[in-house]
């Protein structure tokens, strides 16, 4: 038993953990905030293009209300809310992955050695120097 808890310790410390429990923190206030930038930004403007509707309001009726029974409804309004408050949060994060990217610089490659002249170039200058060799003897 004391194995397993200095374990869970130990995995529990390691940075990537806290990072982790951080960026969930970060990032369920930040659907808060897109959740009413949807509702209370970008939906009234166009629910009042579209002749005054209001989203949230939208649903299909399956069965009525019986007594105390509530309707069954299809709640289809919500549900466009949601799928904007999804797509606004993807944007945001594949602007922040690909910022995140752009630092990200590639270390500089060495440049790659010069390959050593095979067999037959090496003879080919030997020849070179020789032949130069003997037409500055010839010249003289």
């Amino acid at each position: 038993m004391k194995k397993f808890f200095s374990e869970f310790k130990e995995f529990a410390i390691k940075g990537n953990v806290i990072d982790m429990a951080i960026g969930i923190v970060i990032g369920a206030a930040f659907g808060k905030i897109v959740s009413s930038f949807v509702a209370d930004v970008i939906m009234p403007p166009l629910g009042l293009l579209l002749g005054g509707v209001n989203f949230s309001d939208l649903k299909i009726i399956l069965a009525e209300a019986v007594g105390e029974n509530p309707a069954v409804t299809l709640n289809y309004g919500a549900f466009i809310l949601t799928i904007l408050d999804f797509l606004i949060i993807a944007l945001c994060l594949f602007f922040v992955i690909k910022a995140i990217n752009s630092m990200k610089k590639p270390a500089p490659k060495a440049p790659a050695p010069a390959p050593e002249p095979s067999k037959g170039e090496l003879l080919l200058s030997e020849i070179r120097d020789l032949l130069k060799e003997q037409s500055k003897q010839l010249k003289k």
